[in-house]
């Protein structure tokens, strides 16, 4: 069936596009973990981005602009049913993990607004967590409508215009002629190499611009995709680079690198900056900004990943009954309170780990690992879709699939295998300790947990019936 069957009212502009891609990808969430690395985090966030963003990029697309239906649809077609499972799993499950290290940056962001001591506190962070997610969820199981709007409104709130002022006053905090906490000098454009551990960072770095694959379906939606769809993701690639490095540049500026918390950098940064023009008055005003952009963006993401998964279980029979089950709002309720309680556990190791830092950088590991796995499926799901349906109507056809596949694979695969690696950040702790938690949390939660639902099904299980729409 053609994909070009859009009504003229639907069309979008691909600028629209680029701005809609750079607010879902781009934040300043990461800038602290890249700002360890000074002048280098040009380098680090740059190949990333022509390793994995750009072929993530165009291969979706196409995938989109084919069959619809999303990443299920893709690798369920391209692969097997199992392997599309295990893909639509792992882009639900990876929420697991990651909304206790947003939380856990929405938690040290706060601190600021009250007490910076707290941003250091493990049971001010656990509190935080547990309360803002149960309150989520209350608000998603009674299918509150207007979350999208203060979700959409995230990338001027607490992006642009956040970022923009912590680039411009550390740009006149120079210019005064203070010293740069970094070495800003061509020779520090490299990372320093100090064995494998040294590059583990840019492990979240992946994560960092994961969810193009998302975005990938307004392919069809643009008057000339062909053309138009590879001008918008370069567009945002350029928008993305430059919302991730210029704000992490300007707090190597500000705060020395030792001195740098994973959670807490963004607003040590604001914090430092503000003191040196004498307007400290501003930082709880930053940090609420920030945590109004993040706690919108996790409602809109909160119910999404879960509704795609019980669309699919519903159809195939993936899950048990319980697990399907909708509340009067038409809410799979009874999924989000499971991840709750899962995500309630997590939150409380915060409290037990010492450092919040390590707590948070683990977390995030686990996160880019489960998804990751999908990433792996969906670029294997391309080259066989290509070569089993090359005639099948398309959008867009992405330049170089198999090059780009074998590319975004091997990237993706790489980056799997070095989350494995304790960084150099955390040598002093028990390397067996770090690659249990992040091996049980990965490799348990991604493939073990869909394997046990997978082997355990019955017929019983599906309901297609209550389905509201079909993933096909």
């Amino acid at each position: 069936m053609s994909t070009r069957t859009v009504p003229a009212t639907a069309w979008i502009s691909w600028i629209a596009l680029a701005l809609m891609t750079t607010s879902s990808v781009a934040s300043l969430r990461p800038s602290p973990t890249m700002a360890v690395y000074g002048l280098a985090a040009v380098f680090l966030y740059i190949v990333p981005a022509i390793v994995f963003l750009l072929p993530t990029s165009l291969v979706s697309a196409e995938l989109a602009s084919g069959w619809s239906g999303g990443v299920y649809n893709w690798v369920a077609l391209g692969i097997s049913k199992p392997m599309g499972f295990l893909a639509v799993w792992c882009q639900f499950a990876m929420t697991i993990f990651y909304y206790p290290s947003l939380l856990g940056y929405v938690a040290s962001t706060l601190a600021y607004v009250f007490d910076p001591s707290l941003a250091d506190s493990g049971w001010w962070t656990a509190a935080v967590i547990v309360v803002t997610y149960w309150s989520g969820v209350w608000i998603s199981s009674r299918g509150t409508k207007g979350v999208a709007g203060l979700a959409g409104g995230g990338l001027v709130i607490g992006t642009l215009i956040p970022g923009a002022l912590l680039v411009v006053l550390g740009l006149v905090f120079l210019g005064q002629g203070n010293p740069s906490a970094a070495p800003m000098s061509a020779g520090d454009l490299l990372p320093a190499w100090a064995g494998l551990a040294s590059l583990v960072l840019i492990v979240n770095n992946f994560l960092s611009y994961s969810g193009m694959e998302m975005n990938a379906v307004h392919v069809s939606s643009l008057r000339k995709p062909g053309k138009e769809f590879p001008r918008a993701m370069f567009v945002a690639m350029g928008l993305v680079l430059l919302i991730f490095i210029l704000p992490a540049l300007a707090i190597s500026w500000v705060v020395p690198a030792d001195q740098l918390s994973l959670t807490a950098g963004v607003m040590q940064a604001f914090d430092a900056v503000f003191a040196n023009f004498g307007i400290q008055w501003l930082t709880p005003l930053i940090g609420i900004m920030l945590v109004l952009a993040s706690l919108g963006g996790m409602l809109t993401w909160l119910a999404g990943p879960s509704k795609g998964l019980l669309l699919i279980s519903r159809q195939e029979g993936y899950l048990p009954p319980f697990l399907q089950r909708l509340n009067k709002q038409g809410v799979q309720q009874n999924i989000l309170v499971v991840q709750g309680a899962i995500t309630t556990l997590i939150a409380l190791l915060y409290a037990f780990i010492p450092d919040v830092s390590s707590a948070y950088w683990i977390f995030s590991v686990i996160t880019t690992q489960v998804y990751l796995i999908m990433y792996l499926l969906m670029f294997v799901a391309a080259v066989r879709l290509r070569r089993k349906f090359p005639d099948h109507p398309r959008g867009y056809r992405a330049p170089m699939l198999v090059g780009l596949c074998g590319v975004g694979f091997c990237a993706s695969l790489a980056a799997l295998l070095v989350g494995f690696v304790p960084p150099s950040q955390f040598g002093s702790g028990n390397p067996w300790v770090y690659l249990g938690i992040v091996a049980g949390g990965a490799l348990g939660l991604g493939l073990l947990v869909p394997f046990l639902f997978h082997r355990l099904r019955k017929p019983s299980w599906r309901l297609p019936e209550q389905s509201e729409t079909s993933p096909s």
